[in-house]
């Protein structure tokens, strides 16, 4: 079965001047992004804030990749700068179909990460509120994280189970993994320093997108 693959930008930071050159770099390359927000609490990094994103004047359509506690307290705010979906962990919180259902309220797509040692099972109850499940394949938090094979079994066994589900991957994706990557059916690969610490972000962004299209079953 042929599946569409796309490849997305996710843009972290902590500097808002960074923050600004990376939103423009990505404006260059395609019409698409995921701002990934970081608190301090759920995993040990910070981030740029919300209000950082609302003030940059982008022509990028985009979504939130929440790495928070207490995800329910920026769901308002983020549709208020934009955002189309909003993904939070399926960690950080002991009630995740009432911040499903309030996503839902405000129009904006539901996602659900799920952390490397979670277990598809935990999971299975919520995929019919879901829009998408998002894989991390490195333990979140940190920028170039080592990648963890692992992840894609889980990714293989989730497809097969749920084959209409949009599912996605995060973490360590590099050109020489990208096509095992494609391979276990996903639809979005989301890739950070892969794009931007390179010498030529628009190239490898290219480069890595025409890597998933060939390997997707």
């Amino acid at each position: 079965m042929d599946r569409t693959i796309r490849t997305v930008p996710a843009i972290l930071t902590d500097d808002p001047i960074a923050l600004g050159k990376m939103v423009l770099q990505t404006e260059s390359f395609t019409d698409f992004a995921q701002f990934d927000i970081m608190d301090g609490h759920f995993v040990p990094s910070t981030s740029v804030t919300c209000q950082q994103i609302a003030a940059l004047e982008t022509k990028l359509s985009w979504e939130v990749h929440l790495m928070v506690m207490h995800p329910e307290n920026y769901l308002e705010e983020f549709k208020q700068a934009g955002a189309q979906k909003v993904v939070f962990h399926y960690e950080a919180t002991p009630s995740p179909e009432s911040i499903i259902d309030r996503i839902k309220k405000l129009d904006m797509q539901a996602g659900l990460a799920v952390n490397p040692e979670t277990p598809v099972s935990a999971i299975s109850p919520l995929v019919k509120m879901l829009d998408s499940v998002l894989f991390l394949s490195v333990n979140p938090g940190f920028y170039g994280a080592k990648f963890i094979p692992e992840v894609l079994k889980k990714i293989v066994d989730f497809r097969k189970a749920h084959s209409a589900k949009e599912v996605g991957i995060d973490g360590g994706i590099k050109e020489n993994n990208i096509a095992e990557i494609a391979a276990t059916g996903v639809n979005v690969i989301y890739i950070g320093s892969a794009i931007y610490l390179q010498p030529d972000p628009a190239e490898s962004y290219r480069r890595l997108t025409r890597l998933a299209e060939v390997y997707a079953p």
